[in-house]
């Protein structure tokens, strides 16, 4: 079973884009945060300084590409010393309606403006996984990467020619390829964050790997700690620690979640009554689901399912 694929369908994945730009020095943008949400930045042409929450300052130069996740709030600018605009501030000024191209800043110079391809990645509300959690406060993918990474490299090159293309579709395709570059640079920049770097091998790792495509293909299952061990090859012990160590909690509490995330989906995207929910995610008590789901989500499984019809 692909894990990561499931996992990502668990997470409801979705790409949008928000514009591609030409800003001509003087500029600088405050990008304000986007709760549930990763933003990406892509630099098409020149350079772009980029500066998250209180953190260091990033250099992108052609061709590099930054993931924020979490949406936290960030500027963008030609020189750290710029003085930031608010986003909205920049739109209004710009007159830009939300489609097509957005300029702005000075005077366009051809040699030193710099253009972006900007979009976000969206997840299920109250989305949760030990992914989310290990993601850093920024993924960057830079030429030299680039180079090492072919997939990822012809990827980016392919959605820099779809948005500049004026093909019908051009929109729909780039929001999927948005969402398989998503995927890539999270394989890619895996070595970036010892916590993302320790999921994305407990994916390929032959006995996690194998325990989590159970757990993600079994939902129904009486599964208990000893049972998933013993299916894997491992003493109990042995299994809980290589687990823990690898995606930083412990198999039943993953599993626990697991099971509540599916049900969350089953109950706001189809009709199916919540007793048979229950028995699909695990539970043979649907007052022991209701009870297990509300102390999760701080809804019963009823709000949520009249939240969706």
């Amino acid at each position: 079973m692909d894990v990561l694929s499931d996992i990502l369908d668990l997470l409801q994945l979705r790409g949008s884009l928000y514009f591609q730009t030409t800003f001509s020095p003087p500029w600088s943008v405050a990008v304000p945060s986007l709760a549930g949400a990763a933003r990406f930045h892509l630099a098409v042409q020149g350079r772009c300084h980029v500066r998250i929450g209180e953190g260091r300052d990033l250099l992108l130069n052609t061709g590099d590409l930054v993931v924020i996740p979490r949406g936290t709030p960030h500027v963008l600018s030609d020189r750290p010393e710029t003085a930031p605009a608010p986003l909205e501030d920049v739109l209004q000024r710009a007159g830009y309606t939300g489609e097509g191209h957005l300029v702005y800043g000075g005077t366009p110079q051809p040699d030193a403006d710099s253009r972006l391809i900007c979009g976000h990645f969206t997840f299920a509300e109250q989305a949760e996984h030990p992914l989310l959690r290990a993601l850093p406060d920024h993924l960057l993918v830079t030429a030299e990467l680039r180079a090492r990474a072919p997939w990822l490299d012809e990827l980016m090159r392919l959605v820099v020619r779809r948005v500049f293309s004026q093909e019908p579709g051009v929109t729909a395709a780039v929001v999927r390829l948005s969402e398989a570059l998503f995927i890539e640079v999270v394989r890619t920049c895996a070595d970036q964050d010892e916590s993302l770097k320790g999921v994305i091998e407990a994916l390929g790792d032959p006995r996690v790997g194998r325990a989590l495509g159970l757990m993600h293909r079994g939902l129904d299952r009486d599964w208990t700690l000893e049972r998933i061990a013993r299916e894997v090859g491992m003493s109990r012990s042995r299994f809980a620690e290589r687990f823990q160590d690898l995606m930083g909690c412990a198999p039943m509490s993953y599993l626990s979640d697991l099971r509540l995330q599916r049900a969350m989906n089953l109950l706001s995207g189809t009709g199916e009554p919540i007793q048979r929910v229950a028995a699909r995610v695990g539970y043979q008590s649907p007052a022991a689901f209701s009870r297990a789901f509300s102390n999760r989500y701080g809804q019963s499984p009823s709000d949520i399912r009249r939240a969706a019809t």
